[in-house]
């Protein structure tokens, strides 16, 4: 082990996977890390989580560092099965983590020029005005930070059941309701399908741009494999050989609201969205246990308008629209983010003018989102147990 030290802790603000395996891989450098979460449990995001779920990433692929996730939860691990491995992790690595601690905002500090002033620090104000200065901070609240609603007209005042996807749990609530699923993302499709499954009256999914949809896995070789292989490849090329994969292997379903998309498969990637994988999707929609139905426009009347002009009465919506990542007022005064309020810079980078801040877990690549935390987690502690060395020789 690097036995790098330094008196000024790094902090770590999250505790999910990110902020998890950031602190491990500093500690096993010899670099102290504070993780600071503001619920009262590690990996929280993740406890939110619908019950169904499982990791569309293999077991293998989704492992932090320093420790692998046990064979006996299966290839793809279950929401229940990856807190148990987050818990675990935290005490083998015997880290310091806080909770209830919500940092509001994070500020840089210039030296106080004392002799033995070893830098800029930075400074994160915290609740019950704690005031905490480090050397590092890192900042992992997640993707799916903050939910986010489009600003339909007349939502506002609709009266029917509504609510986002982070609040929903399982289909034992609207057994034999009519209920409508707003977006089809990886979140969507699989709440429409488990609706489907359990009992619901009837289920019809909102789709403004038809997704790529991949099979989990074909004969043994799992989808993430090959977003691993083809996400540096040209656009052009993986485009058009998604194309060609996707007319073997997903059925046209075109005459059930559900056509094949436009944009090729990694350019849409790149542009943050990532294939559905495909857990039950295909079979309800051609067996018309779920019906695609066009996007929605706007809440009228105490109905739901689409923007083909129907109206529709469905006695629950689920909104599974995304989150927001919520960075503004935590660092937004720094000049870190971009125009979508993402960090200009992530993993064993620091965004210009900002040395010492560093971001995890605001990408969604195509290889899974667990496997890139845990390349950015050896980078940053890379990075930051150079720049403590460098420190100490001046």
């Amino acid at each position: 082990m690097d036995r790098t030290t330094d008196d000024r802790p790094v902090y770590v603000i999250g505790a999910g996977p990110g902020g998890l395996a950031v602190a491990a891989a500093l500690r096993r450098r010899g670099v102290r890390a504070v993780v600071l979460e503001k619920s009262d449990a590690v990996g929280a995001s993740w406890r939110g989580h619908y019950d169904r779920l499982r990791l569309h990433t293999t077991r293998r692929l989704s492992a932090l560092p320093g420790m692998p996730i046990p064979r006996s939860f299966g290839r793809w691990v279950s929401r229940d099965n990856l807190m148990r491995y987050l818990e675990t992790y935290a005490d083998l690595h015997e880290l310091e983590i806080v909770t209830g601690v919500e940092v509001s905002r994070v500020e840089r500090a210039e030296p106080s020029g004392q002799p033995g002033s070893r830098g800029p620090e930075w400074v994160l104000h915290a609740t019950g005005g704690r005031r905490l200065t480090g050397r590092a901070v890192v900042v992992a609240t997640g993707y799916n930070h903050t939910p986010r609603l489009p600003e339909w007209p007349g939502l506002p005042s609709y009266e029917g059941e509504f609510l986002h996807a982070s609040s929903y749990r399982n289909a034992a609530p609207y057994a034999g309701k009519d209920v409508l699923v707003v977006g089809v993302g990886n979140t969507g499709a699989e709440i429409a399908v488990d609706l489907a499954e359990g009992g619901a009256a009837r289920v019809r999914l909102a789709i403004r741009t038809a997704p790529h949809i991949v099979r989990r896995s074909t004969a043994g070789w799992p989808a993430q494999r090959s977003g691993i292989l083809v996400r540096r490849l040209p656009a052009w090329f993986v485009d058009r050989a998604g194309a060609v994969l996707g007319r073997i292997s997903v059925p046209d379903l075109s005459e059930r609201g559900l056509p094949r998309p436009e944009t090729g498969l990694l350019s849409r990637a790149r542009q943050g969205a990532v294939p559905v994988q495909d857990v039950g999707l295909i079979a309800a929609v051609r067996t018309g246990r779920v019906e695609p139905v066009a996007a929605v426009e706007a809440f009228k009347d105490g109905k739901v308008v689409l923007t083909d002009g129907e109206h529709l009465a469905p006695d629950v919506v689920i909104a599974a629209t995304g989150y927001e990542q919520a960075l503004e007022g935590l660092v937004g005064h720094l000049g870190v983010l971009d125009e979508r309020g993402r960090p200009l810079a992530h993993g064993g980078r620091s965004p210009a003018g900002a040395p010492g801040l560093h971001f995890t877990g605001f990408t969604n690549p195509i290889s899974g989102m667990l496997r890139e935390l845990a390349i950015d987690a050896r980078k940053i502690a890379t990075a930051l147990a150079r720049t403590a060395r460098t420190a100490r020789k001046s």
